[in-house]
């Protein structure tokens, strides 16, 4: 299969993408003192300065006049452009915005302040450019967006030099205010207009561009523009690279690429200020690069910068998302420290953070620490906890989180809606899950891009290939463009559904939409390849990220592990183990947990209860898959008190069992001398709400089979149909041999010629159980008679099965 499977070649310099909806908390402004910003080049503080996690409080475009004691009444206090308007522009500014006024009035109006200018000192074009500013900026203030352009326009049109008056500051206003209105095509056009009609472009109409396209997500084009700039040979300012780096950051850019851009910017002598550095550290977010973050944090204390909250908030937000407890709450006691009080956001990284390795007791905790300091827990507080106790496994906790949140008046935002739809979804209860879907509408959320994804991603989880594929046109007609993170999201989903050829093509396209590929697009790539037990595929792609320099994570050796498992290589997998149980690989909860259930899948005891120790020993709770996990391989040894036990254990510690916990039960109990008991589990189960899978039906049709209750096997056979749940070629197989292990051979091939005309297409066990039972009980004769009048029974069977069944049957002689 690997032979076939052909794995796309990524491009030779990582492509560019929008961003994502992002669950990251939004920071507040510092409600304590800063030190101010470095000075900026006029006019451009307010328009240029990026939207972002790290951005500070901004100045205004034009700092008013200061204010002599006693002066109380500025009349131009929140109206910047009233500064440099002169008295003729003030009245024309009156003008313009009156509600009788009509836009084709405006050529008899702006007549008037060239008349006015012309009549000025050999300074006129400059006072003149003054005014159109001015203009600009109190109609953009107005929402007159077009208006301004119409008196931008005109200048350019009637004003013989119009290129001393458009300067580069009338501009930049001019391209910020269309990209606020989100107009970025026409700034866009009106940039490139200009300047092939030759008027000056500067750094700041460049800028002005960039920071449109970054703050309406078009980060593609931002990097375009810069790179444009570059090779025009204009240089960067501060503000230039501080956006730059903050789109980059957004983009999940390779730390290599946002380092370089970095170095760049201090070698050409621009020197970093907090914002570049703050921007610096939340840029290692993504990819949890918290050794980075920290060195970024140590430069910048060494370059005599001195944190501050946002700092803070961040840094801690990088150790949180790295699943660094300890070190997040080192942030925390030096940041309080400094006289820095953390926040509700401080608090909700930090319950992230233990949520996510399932240290709830601690998350709590944290929950009532902010309670005991009057900081009231916000909508991103409970859906973190909720979503935590969803993923382990705390169904009636993650309840009592959600009803806590609306009692307390919290109403949820789309982000809860997005993990009660992925709760529901995980355990399916699809009625639920689509119920979730419409009441988004009526609590006047919008879905958004996390939503569609969450929803791909349960559908593929449950093996849904044709409700996936529905999805993603429902999202596409909806308007919603697919990048990175929804191609990560197809490619799990598609491999989830056993279509590992289509993840693959999802991956290829993904490269051909000039999307490079992250962190996650590896790790969905990686799980992909461990479904497919690819596992030389797998070593490939990590060598391919490391020599990327893209870091691997914990999930990256996860799926390791989980290939090496699949494929049988049992001896990768221990060096492997043996790495992380030596620290060589950091061990992280998700890599112990991942070692219990790949050693459990495995069927290696000493192991999978090693792994299962050692993770109580370093602290770290275990979740729903890891005492499944504990549960099934207890099960498939018969081992009925150990498994009891993880049960109980279950029980007691609040974790709800799943249908994986039931059909590992179901299975220990099938294989006993206690088989009935597997199908009181099942109608357990049913009574519970939770639906059978196919495993859960077979496993109690083998239970009675096994034990020659054929006709107790039958009835399960006939509930499983009415139920909806089609019978595959394991649960045909499992009649066929206890009939001819029975000598009822007319009913097993009955059953074979039941299953062909049901669409179930016998496989190598189905024809092997007929043949080998034959010859077990002498009946060689009958052996050779079945395989010659086999096309009679099924008449797509191959030659090659025929001539196979024959060897078969020779060998026994």
């Amino acid at each position: 299969m690997a032979d076939k499977l052909a794995l796309p070649l990524l491009l030779p310099s990582p492509p560019l993408s929008k961003p994502f909806f992002s669950q990251d908390f939004h920071h507040p402004k510092p409600h304590h003192h800063q030190p101010p910003l470095p000075p900026l080049t006029p006019l451009l503080n307010d328009i240029l300065q990026p939207n972002s996690a790290a951005t500070k409080p901004l100045s205004p475009i034009i700092p008013p006049p200061t204010r002599r004691i006693g002066k109380h009444n500025d009349p131009n206090k929140g109206k910047p452009w009233s500064s440099h308007l002169s008295p003729q522009g003030q009245l024309i500014f009156q003008t313009l915005i009156h509600p009788s006024f009509n836009s084709p009035q405006i050529n008899e109006i702006l007549v008037t302040l060239l008349d006015f200018h012309d009549k000025q000192s050999e300074f006129g074009s400059k006072s003149l450019s003054l005014d159109i500013l001015g203009l600009i900026q109190g109609l953009a203030h107005y929402k007159k967006v077009d208006l301004a352009l119409n008196v931008f326009d005109w200048v350019k049109t009637h004003y013989k030099d119009s290129g001393k008056v458009l300067r580069g500051s009338v501009v930049a206003v001019v391209i910020s205010m269309l990209g606020k209105e989100g107009r970025v095509s026409v700034a866009s056009s009106l940039f490139r207009s200009l300047r092939k009609d030759g008027l000056a472009v500067d750094v700041y109409a460049y800028t002005s561009l960039i920071s449109a396209y970054a703050n309406n997500g078009r980060f593609r084009e931002a990097v375009e523009v810069f790179k444009e700039m570059e090779q025009e040979g204009c240089q960067p300012t501060k503000i230039t690279y501080n956006v730059i780096l903050n789109v980059y950051g957004k983009m999940g850019m390779p730390w290599n690429k946002i380092k370089s851009v970095f170095d760049s910017m201090k070698s050409s002598g621009v020197f970093p200020d907090s914002y570049t550095y703050n921007t610096l550290i939340s840029c290692c977010k993504r990819g949890s690069l918290h050794e980075e973050a920290n060195r970024i944090f140590d430069e910048m204390k060494f370059a005599g910068i001195m944190p501050d909250y946002v700092t803070y908030n961040t840094l801690l937000d990088v150790y949180a998302k790295s699943r660094k407890p300890n070190e997040a709450m080192d942030v925390l006691r030096e940041m309080e420290g400094n006289g820095f009080s953390p926040s509700v956001v401080t608090y909700n990284s930090l319950i992230s953070c233990y949520a996510k390795d399932s240290l709830f007791d601690e998350a709590m905790e944290l929950k009532g620490k902010m309670l005991e300091k009057g900081i009231k827990p916000d909508v991103f507080t409970y859906t973190t906890l909720f979503s935590g106790f969803e993923k382990a496994g705390k169904d009636e906790y993650a309840m009592r989180v959600f009803d806590e949140m609306i009692s307390s008046g919290c109403k949820p935002n789309i982000c809860t809606f997005n993990a009660l739809i992925k709760m529901h979804g995980n355990r399916g209860r699809f009625s639920e899950m689509m119920k979730v879907v419409e009441d988004i509408q009526k609590c006047g959320c919008v879905p958004d891009i996390v939503t569609w994804n969450t929803l791909l991603a349960v559908f593929g989880q449950n093996g849904m290939d044709s409700e996936v594929s529905s999805v993603f046109k429902e999202m596409k007609r909806a308007g919603f463009v697919p990048e990175r993170d929804t191609f990560n999201t197809l490619i799990s989903a598609y491999s989830r559904c056993g279509s590992l050829d289509q993840a693959m093509n999802v991956y290829k396209s993904m490269l051909e939409a000039n999307i490079g590929p992250d962190l996650s697009t590896y790790n969905a790539v990686l799980a992909a390849l461990a479904r497919g037990s690819l596992w030389e595929q797998s070593e490939k792609i990590l060598e391919e990220m490391i020599n990327r320099q893209c870091k691997p994570n914990e999930c990256t050796y996860s799926s390791l592990l989980h290939a090496y498992a699949n494929g049988k290589q049992i001896q990768k997998m221990r060096v492997l183990g043996e790495k992380i149980y030596s620290y060589e690989i950091e061990p992280h909860a998700i890599l112990l947990k991942t070692l219990v259930l790949v050693n459990s899948k495995t069927d290696l005891l000493e192991e999978t209860e090693a792994a299962f120790l050692e993770m109580k020993a370093r602290g770290f709770r275990h979740d729903i898959n890891t005492l499944n996990a504990m549960v099934s391989i207890y099960g498939r040894r018969q081992m009925l008190m150990e498994a009891n036990e993880i049960i109980s254990f279950m029980k007691e510690t609040g974790f709800s069992p799943n249908l994986t916990t039931y059909n590992s039960l179901m299975y220990m109990y099938s294989r006993s001398s206690d088989f009935p008991k597997s199908e009181e589990i099942l109608r357990d189960i049913i009574s519970k709400g939770i639906k059978p899978d196919v495993i859960s039906y077979n496993t109690v049709i083998y239970g009675y089979c096994r034990n020659g209750k054929m006709k107790e096997a039958s009835r399960v056979l006939s509930e499983m149909k009415k139920s909806g749940v089609i019978p595959d070629v394991i649960t045909y197989n499992t009649f066929v041999a206890s009939y001819a292990a029975d000598e009822l051979f007319k009913e097993a091939i009955d059953v074979i010629k039941y299953m062909i005309k049901q669409g179930c297409k016998p496989n190598e066990s189905t024809y092997n159980s007929i043949v080998d039972w034959y010859c077990k009980f002498h009946h060689r004769d009958d052996a050779v008679f079945f395989i010659n009048n086999l096309r009679e029974i099924d008449p797509r069977v191959s030659k090659d099965e025929i001539s196979r069944l024959s060897a078969r049957v020779a060998r026994t002689a």
